[in-house]
């Protein structure tokens, strides 16, 4: 089961109390000063997930930025939000600050390891391997269809399957399928926008097809 912090960390499926979005509006986006990213190290980013989630995208750790602002994918000129729109995720691009509207949708985000660094390669496999088995039990937990890991390294520190290739995985994790997508970050020259969207709607795909299976 999840520990009690962790389950005081997620962001639970939109409802009309206090402090709900209203329809068809979104918060205002920011940008974070230099002091603000330097101090979001460390710092946590609230999951976004419910139950009866088509997919649950499960990024490698928060950088800086995202951090910062609170909402994940944040750093602009990271490739996330667009891909998700040009894989037919959304019916427009949106902004990290929207991400709540995700959970209209059946969409969730969580990451492997929780805290925030400036750089992916500042996480040990240890600590890799410690949030894949946190990661899991949260995937037990709320029982996605897919669980998408964006990113193919830290994926293989996780599942010790060391020549796992990008999309549909044979062994199931935490009860549920398991997809690899690129890392989306603008740092990965190896996919472009084009092939992203693609990877992305290949996945879009399979997943909606598996989750109404699993409902009939």
């Amino acid at each position: 089961m999840i520990e009690s912090d962790d389950l005081r960390r997620t962001k639970l499926a939109p409802n009309n109390g206090p402090g709900a979005i209203p329809e068809g509006k979104s918060p205002t986006p920011w940008k974070p000063t230099r002091a603000e990213i330097l101090a979001a190290h460390d710092k946590l980013v609230p999951d976004l997930v419910a139950e009866n989630l088509i997919v649950l995208f499960a990024g490698i750790n928060p950088g800086l930025y995202t951090a910062a602002i609170g909402r994940h994918f944040g750093r602009p000129g990271n490739r996330f939000w667009p891909a998700l729109h040009d894989g037919g995720f959304t019916p427009r691009l949106f902004s990290p600050f929207e991400e709540s509207l995700l959970l209209d949708l059946h969409f969730g985000i969580t990451n492997i390891v929780e805290r925030a660094t400036a750089r992916a390669d500042e996480l040990t496999d240890d600590e890799l391997r410690t949030g894949g088995r946190r990661l899991e039990a949260k995937v037990e937990r709320w029982r996605p269809t897919v669980v998408a890991f964006v990113g193919i390294g830290p994926y293989r520190v996780v599942s010790g399957i060391k020549d796992a290739r990008v999309g549909l995985q044979k062994a199931p994790f935490g009860g549920s399928h398991a997809w690899v997508l690129p890392n989306p970050s603008g740092l990965n020259a190896h996919y472009q926008p084009a092939a992203l969207a693609q990877l992305f709607g290949d996945l879009r795909l399979w997943a909606i097809s598996q989750h109404r299976r699993r409902r009939n």
